[in-house]
């Protein structure tokens, strides 16, 4: 009995050693004439084979991101089909076609530039590649004490096509405006000189008039800042107030309204206004980043942008206005 065991176990043993090894050399013979590697597949169709997904991969997303180099203004290439990959055993004599899927999918590549448009008076007026250029224009007639500064701004734009290029020596002479002086005219008789000059600065009020909407807190922190105050680093009176918050915070609507400005305005920095009607608007000035768009709808609390530093500011704050046909009014008599 015991013998008999032992035969049928020796078999089963010579069995199993004969299965590995008629596994072994088929799992040989397959890897002899095949290879692993993807299906590429664009739109549904096959175009090709690649050995490594990952290198073809990354190559057309530097593409997608960057473009082909040779344009630096190039933000990104729209590309409506990527491809998608399967798995497979390729005969080892066909050859992989990398370089051919690849210019099939940047063939249908529409790239966008970015460029930076200088506005005077929300009109665009010229264009330069980069922001540090747009940046030089605006502080050069800012320290060229330009009558227009409060006029000039910054508007970031993606486009199919790029517009021609103005070096910024040459936006600047365009630009500049000379500020008007104090002029006193002198008259005859008794009358006294009077002063033909223009003051450009904004009317304050420290009145109080209802605005027919009610407004929340675009952002909770520390008031750094009050309506009316004076300091070095401003020439007139405060025409908001400064609420201090860390970088990034984000900046809600105080109120539902229209946004009829949304880039960068001169000592403001990145700024947002919102209209509410009836001549009432909000300002959110020093901002980071701007996430509304001029002509833009936004409901109250909605967020619009996030605290920064920008413009003429000492530290990340929301420079809050509450303006009401062109006049500044105290917003704590509003909200805060």
């Amino acid at each position: 009995m015991f013998k008999k065991v032992l035969v049928h176990a020796r078999r089963g043993v010579k069995l199993i050693i004969l299965f590995m090894i008629a596994i072994f050399l088929i799992i040989g013979a397959v890897a002899f004439l095949y290879k692993p590697t993807y299906s590429v597949f664009i739109n549904g169709q096959q175009v090709g084979y690649t050995s490594n997904k990952s290198d073809l991969q990354q190559r057309i997303n530097d593409y997608v991101d960057h473009g082909d180099g040779t344009n630096e203004n190039v933000a990104f290439v729209q590309v409506n089909e990527l491809p998608e990959y399967r798995l497979c055993l390729l005969k080892r004599n066909i050859v992989t076609n990398d370089e051919e899927i690849f210019n099939k999918v940047t063939e249908q590549g529409i790239p966008y530039y970015r460029y930076y448009a200088i506005l005077e008076d929300q009109e665009e007026k010229y264009y330069v590649s980069s922001f540090e250029e747009a940046e030089n224009v605006v502080n050069t007639l800012k320290d060229k004490n330009s009558e227009n500064i409060d006029k000039i701004s910054i508007l970031e734009k993606y486009e199919t096509g790029i517009k021609d290029m103005t070096s910024v020596d040459e936006v600047v002479s365009k630009l500049y405006v000379e500020k008007k002086t104090e002029v006193r005219v002198a008259q005859t008789g008794s009358s006294r000189a009077s002063s033909g000059y223009v003051n450009t600065n904004t009317t304050i009020s420290s009145g109080t008039t209802s605005l027919g909407i009610s407004l929340i807190r675009p952002i909770s922190g520390t008031i750094t800042s009050r309506f009316g105050a004076r300091s070095s680093i401003r020439s007139s009176a405060h025409t908001g107030l400064d609420i201090s918050a860390p970088s990034g915070t984000a900046i809600k609507a105080a109120a539902g309204g229209t946004v009829t400005f949304s880039g960068w305005k001169g000592s403001y920095g990145y700024m947002i206004v919102i209209s509410h009607g009836n001549g009432v608007q909000t300002y959110y000035g020093h901002c980071s980043k701007l996430y509304a768009s001029v002509g833009q709808t936004v409901s109250q609390g909605e967020t619009i942008a996030a605290v920064g530093s920008t413009g003429n500011s000492t530290g990340p704050h929301l420079h809050l206005e509450v303006r009401i046909n062109g006049v500044a009014y105290n917003p704590q008599n509003y909200v805060y």
